[in-house]
């Protein structure tokens, strides 16, 4: 049967796929940053996933404010690169898994979550940075990828209790799917950041801290978080991180914390990285 090996928790900061598309990986500002995802990179090399089940919002590309589903799943065959103004990204289209995509939605819906199906859409830097970060810049993505958008752009999002549970859901789901699959499932977008307002360019690493604590140790605990406490703490964009939930949902209580990294500033924003490993 399929099983969930690991997790990656990563920032899909729209700045980082600009500075690979554009060679500058090694300038003094960002080769740091870089420098975190080096483990990463060689890890994920080794372990191969067949199926990346791939957490992320949509910054109005394939949705806009005509229609915002809460929770999005990409069934199709392929998705294409969006254009986000600027033409698209030069990355591999992303290839899906039909099948597995089909088998999780009749599962989780089967346990009253309610998912919007999405045969075809085209996937922005939320989707493609993170394939960046982990697999730098191949002429195909070395694995299938099932996109899984979550709205934390119009009010309200999801709560972060509601993201952990539905990961679990999603663990069950790939439990019970025939095939033979090693299948990692990612939650990306954080940390701490503000785009606008009086605000803008907050970061807060205390708050970062605790989170990329806790998120591995006490995932329950912090899931019941209000909505208002990221606004008050992490910025309006902090938002964002009840996606790392699903992830860390369907993963084991206790996990094995291969790697941790963070970094401030790129751009405006705080970027923070996990790869957590199920127990084997």
């Amino acid at each position: 049967m399929a099983k969930i090996s690991a997790g990656v928790a990563t920032s899909h900061v729209p700045a980082i796929g600009a500075a690979v598309d554009l060679g500058k990986t090694q300038e003094d500002y960002w080769a740091p940053l870089f420098a975190g995802y080096e483990f990463s990179k060689e890890w994920i090399a080794k372990e191969k996933p067949d199926v990346i089940f791939l957490v992320y919002n949509d910054h109005a590309s394939a949705f806009d404010m005509k229609f915002v589903p809460t929770f999005a799943i990409g069934c199709g065959e392929k998705f294409g690169i969006a254009d986000e103004g600027w033409g698209p990204r030069p990355v591999p289209e992303v290839v899906g898994h039909p099948d597995l995509a089909w088998h999780i939605s009749q599962s989780v819906i089967q346990e009253d979550f309610d998912l919007t199906i999405i045969n075809e859409m085209e996937v922005d830097h939320g989707l493609t940075v993170p394939l960046t970060l982990m697999f730098g810049q191949p002429e195909a993505w070395p694995c299938l990828v099932i996109p899984f958008a979550v709205n934390v752009v119009l009010y309200p999002p999801p709560s972060g209790m509601r993201c952990y549970r539905l990961g679990q859901a999603i663990r069950r789901a790939v439990e019970t799917f025939d095939d033979d699959l090693n299948v990692q499932i990612w939650g990306t977008g954080g940390m701490s950041h503000q785009l606008q307002g009086p605000r803008a360019g907050l970061i807060n690493k205390e708050f970062d801290a605790d989170f990329l604590e806790r998120i591995v140790n006490d995932p329950e605990s912090l899931a019941a978080m209000p909505h208002v406490e990221y606004m008050r703490n992490a910025g309006a964009e902090g938002i964002e991180l009840v996606m790392w939930f699903i992830m860390r949902g369907a993963l084991d209580k206790k996990v094995n914390e291969l790697h941790r990294f963070y970094h401030v500033p790129a751009s405006n924003t705080a970027v923070g990285h996990l790869i957590l490993e199920n127990g084997k």
